[in-house]
């Protein structure tokens, strides 16, 4: 099994057809790069959004008010019930069905203010509404799971304190939840930034369709595709880091003592290699 994955390897590593001068001339690409900045920024900007919004519906379902909590169920019903690629291009031509929203006071008052959606929504806005909003629905779920995790005698005992709810949530539950909710929020973010490619359906200058930009052009499919592959790779292998020694950070006091960085990846690289050298 061992002498056939090096055989793979080798065979990869040598193969002209795979365009590996091509793959390295196009690594540092001015487009390649720009498409690259602008997916790292809609990952950042659209997390951005489902944290925020991930955490007040968290709250809201977990509220006494049936109302309240009715309200985020549905938003989450909505959201996680339909394809994110289905939001961006709903997103993209929203504009279609309310070219204008204005805001005014009731019974004929003054208009506060007036947007003009053709000109505000933009492919970037779009994506990053449709992203932002998804990932909160997801992310509510998270955030509700490691409130869960809290014991309620610490809330009850703030409370007898005289603190409020939220007081009691800021304070108290969310920083203990975090040691729950931190693992799949790095998880989320990696998935987010693979997810952000399907914002090239509305032509939006992504890492992806960038290099299909450049292999319309060029037809060189393959070795773009591979350009593109590699970015995402390192991408989130750099994010997979960042994740590690937040959830170490977090886990600070546990019981359980998070191994070093190495240790880890020789045991991943020693289950991979273990089954193929027998």
């Amino acid at each position: 099994m061992l002498y056939l994955a090096v055989c793979v390897i080798a065979s990869v590593a040598t193969n002209k057809r795979f365009g590996w001068s091509v793959v390295r001339q196009y690594m540092t690409d001015s487009t390649i790069l720009h498409g690259l900045l602008l997916t790292l920024e809609l990952t950042a900007a659209a997390m951005a959004i489902g944290i925020v919004g991930g955490v007040v519906l968290a709250v809201m379902r977990l509220s006494p008010n049936p109302l309240v909590s009715g309200l985020a169920w549905i938003y989450i019903w909505f959201f996680r019930g339909t394809p994110v690629l289905v939001q961006i291009i709903f997103w993209f031509y929203i504009s279609a069905l309310f070219p204008t929203v204005a805001f005014g006071l009731p019974f004929g008052g003054p208009q506060l203010f007036h947007l003009n959606l053709t000109t505000l929504i933009s492919a970037f806005v779009a994506g990053l509404l449709a992203l932002g909003l998804n990932e909160a629905a997801y992310f509510s779920e998270i955030v509700r799971a490691g409130i869960i995790s809290v014991d309620e005698g610490q809330t009850e005992a703030a409370q007898a304190l005289g603190m409020t709810r939220l007081l009691t949530m800021r304070r108290i539950v969310l920083p203990q939840a975090m040691r729950v909710i931190i693992p799949p929020t790095g998880n989320e973010t990696i998935s987010m930034l693979k997810t952000s490619s399907l914002v090239s359906v509305i032509a939006l200058a992504d890492l992806l369709y960038s290099a299909q930009i450049i292999y319309a052009r060029t037809y060189q499919t393959i070795q773009l595709l591979l350009v593109a592959s590699i970015w995402y790779l390192i991408c989130t292998t750099v994010l997979s880091i960042g994740q590690y020694y937040v959830e170490r950070h977090y886990a600070r006091g546990s019981r359980q003592v998070a191994p070093s960085l190495l240790e880890v990846w020789s045991r991943g690289f020693g289950r991979l290699v273990g089954p193929l050298a027998r």
